[in-house]
């Protein structure tokens, strides 16, 4: 099951109207702003006070800043950069492992 807007066409058209409602009313298109960006930030902070501990921190920050980034572009460009890194990340860790076990045969 996918989550992209394409995969759900139909909620894609209430997410944009919903959208346009919004952005056409600038008192509560700002209120609906400063309570994204609050309830992110708080996700986001949680999830660097769990960092440290075992259990998933980095990956409440990054939901943290999921929710951050369904209004704000930074967001959405911090988000895009964290994911190439991890992408990254992983084909290093795996070609390090295919290495390591290469050279212990």
């Amino acid at each position: 099951m996918t989550s992209s807007p394409s995969a759900h066409p139909r909620r894609a058209r209430v997410i944009a109207r919903f959208r346009v409602w919004l952005r056409r009313r600038p008192a509560l298109h700002l209120s609906y702003r400063i309570l994204i960006a609050v309830i992110g930030g708080a996700i986001v902070v949680g999830g660097l006070i769990l960092v440290p501990l075992p259990g998933p921190g980095w990956l409440i920050v990054f939901i943290g800043v999921a929710v951050l980034g369904t209004e704000f572009r930074w967001a959405r460009r911090l988000g895009r950069w964290a994911r190439a890194q991890l992408a990254r990340f992983w084909a290093w860790w795996k070609a390090r492992r295919a290495a390591s076990a290469d050279a212990r045969r």
